[in-house]
């Protein structure tokens, strides 16, 4: 191995935002062009009954949406911000190799479950978060926050999710799907707590930039609090498999104070910026995927067209919004979005529309919406990957 090389790939395993936010944005092309490719197939007449993952290919798909990407989003979030909030060490290069092969080791166990034992590939999949966590917990004992220890929280409730499906897998239970929209419903919380930082901060930071001093966004802490209670207690009731009014009234009430909160971090005023407007419509889709899911437990609606909504709309253009500012600033980038990921921002955003009209509008339209919303997602992620590709495996901006 040149010397060259062995310097790039010593740079990439050196901080967590870049092989984790490589990983994650070619795992979601991957994962969508093997699901839209099957789903393609069948509805053209086709077949294909022999697939390498033991689970049907739907909830294959539906795993690896909650569990597989946003984990590897998470995974580089968490071990680029938590040292910056605690002033401690970022994690040394091993570390990030190991955890990130966890990571990895958890995909392959899955795509090839079909002829492995399920108790290894559970074993696989459910060692990534506890490890992460155990580093994440470390950091942040050095300057405990209760704000930043109850991400820790969260993700224990997303790992109980995924030990659900697992149990239901191996044949233990019959808890699958209240494990996917446990592992879902609390991403959206994460999403709620980390959303609600950085939304109005940095739409208050480039107002401030451009002095303005007055009707700056507001943060309001009881409202906060409502919110993330709220959606926590909706990942539990789905989690728990309460009566549907429960559920509903719980995510109704979650999904209308998010949207009560969001209409205070002055959206508008980021139009032309769409390193902003994308956490703020990520956010939107956050508010509204929730009054529909309660809606939906309601008999009134989609289920699956909500949940979509959800997990396209929200965990999808959020990861996607924090990973390429993260990735900007921590690369010396001016925090602008280029061109092909300011594209790709509203190509998710359409992907997620077009995902829940494709459930909304009965069975005519489902394999339309399914489909064009898969290659949409495709699309969005090949040109952020693409563009964002020398900053991600290059030298900081600045640096030979």
């Amino acid at each position: 191995m040149s010397q060259d090389t062995t310097g790039a790939v010593a740079r990439f395993f050196s901080e967590g935002w870049r092989v984790f936010f490589t990983a994650a944005a070619l795992y979601a092309i991957f994962s969508l062009i093997v699901w839209t490719g099957w789903l393609g197939i069948h509805a053209a007449g086709g077949m294909v009954s022999a697939l390498p993952f033991a689970p049907p290919p739907h909830l294959w798909h539906a795993h690896e949406m909650v569990f597989g990407y946003p984990a590897a989003a998470m995974g580089g979030f968490f071990l680029t911000a938590v040292p910056n909030w605690t002033g401690t060490p970022a994690a040394r290069r091993g570390f990030i190799m190991l955890v990130a092969g966890l990571w990895l080791a958890a995909r392959v166990g899955i795509w090839f479950s079909g002829s492995l034992p399920m108790a290894l590939v559970a074993t696989l999949d459910l060692a990534f978060l506890p490890v992460l966590g155990t580093k994440i917990l470390g950091h942040l004992l050095k300057r405990p926050k209760p704000q930043n220890m109850m991400f820790l929280g969260v993700l224990a409730l997303i790992w109980a999710g995924n030990l659900m499906v697992h149990l239901d897998w191996t044949g233990v239970t019959a808890t699958g799907a209240a494990g996917l929209q446990l592992g879902l419903f609390a991403t959206c919380g994460l999403i709620v707590m980390l959303g609600g930082r950085v939304t109005p901060a940095f739409t208050r930071n480039a107002m401030t930039r451009a002095g303005i001093e007055h009707r700056l966004p507001q943060s309001h802490l009881p409202l906060d609090m409502v919110v993330l209670g709220l959606t926590l207690l909706t990942a539990l009731a789905a989690g728990l498999a309460l009566p549907g009014p429960v559920f509903a009234a719980l995510a109704i009430a979650a999904g209308a104070a998010q949207l009560l909160r969001g209409a205070r971090w002055r959206p508008l005023w980021t139009w032309n910026q769409p390193i902003l407007w994308v956490l703020h419509l990520g956010m939107a889709m956050l508010g509204l995927g929730l009054v529909l899911s309660g809606l939906a437990a309601l008999g009134l609606g989609s289920e699956v067209a909500a949940l979509h909504l959800l997990g396209i709309g929200a965990v999808g253009v959020m990861t996607l919004a924090v990973m390429s500012r993260a990735a900007l600033g921590h690369g010396g980038h001016a925090l602008i979005a280029p061109g092909p990921v300011a594209l790709a921002y509203g190509l998710l955003v359409l992907s997620a529309l077009t995902r829940w009209a494709g459930s909304s509008l009965g069975i005519s339209h489902y394999y339309t919406g399914v489909l064009g919303s898969g290659l949409l997602w495709v699309l969005a992620f090949t040109l952020a990957a693409a563009a964002l590709w020398p900053v991600l495996t290059g030298p900081r901006a600045g640096h030979d």
